[in-house]
């Protein structure tokens, strides 16, 4: 599946809680920090049509149970039709990460991938490959999923965002998904480095 050609990311949009988020387009360094005034979120300035999407990403350390951090793609977050592809990290257990992809707001194709390492001890990357008849998702630049169109079957095929978000999912299936938020060692940092859209797929809302 052939890489299309990529671009630094230079400017993004912050959803909530912007004091929590830092960016520095000259080091394309994005910082999340989750504390007491809760998580934030951000996304690329413009919807992309299709493309490879990356980031180098460290994730926070210590007791990180209850707390979801990611890097996906969307329609539009809050969109109950909308069209995904998601890297989730479930903070009760970081040598996992959790993919997913969602058309016309229906997902459930949620898979699990062992890393091999602790997502908060260094930079990995993480790499996702959209196109009209294939997504893959990467890791260190192995494959550890790849879905193609399938006659008959939902395929994410709107324009999307590429996001970001650290927040609490304590409540999503009564902690069972992420494990229950304890807090013990907030702050919470979430870095993300060399982060990567795609050249000439970017729409114009």
């Amino acid at each position: 599946m052939a890489d299309a050609a990529t671009q630094p990311l230079k400017e993004i949009a912050i959803d909530y809680t912007p004091e929590a988020c830092s960016h520095c387009a000259t080091s394309n360094t994005i910082t999340l920090t989750y504390d007491h005034r809760g998580g934030a979120r951000w996304r690329t300035a413009s919807r992309f049509r299709s493309g490879t999407f990356s980031a180098l990403i460290r994730c926070p350390s210590g007791d990180t149970s209850g707390l979801n951090f990611n890097l996906y793609l969307s329609s539009l977050e809050g969109d109950k039709s909308q069209d995904e592809i998601d890297f989730e990290f479930l903070g009760r257990d970081r040598t996992i990460v959790q993919t997913n992809f969602y058309s016309e707001g229906a997902g459930n194709k949620e898979r699990i991938h062992h890393l091999g390492f602790d997502a908060s001890d260094g930079f990995h990357e993480y790499v996702i490959v959209w196109g009209s008849d294939a997504i893959e998702w990467r890791v260190d630049g192995k494959v550890v999923r790849r879905e193609e169109r399938k006659e008959g079957e939902g395929f994410p095929e709107k324009a999307m965002f590429l996001y970001a978000s650290v927040w609490d999912a304590s409540w999503v299936a009564e902690g069972k998904w992420c494990g229950k938020y304890c807090g013990g060692d907030e702050p919470y940092v979430c870095v993300y480095r060399d982060i990567r859209v795609p050249v000439g797929t970017s729409v114009v809302d």
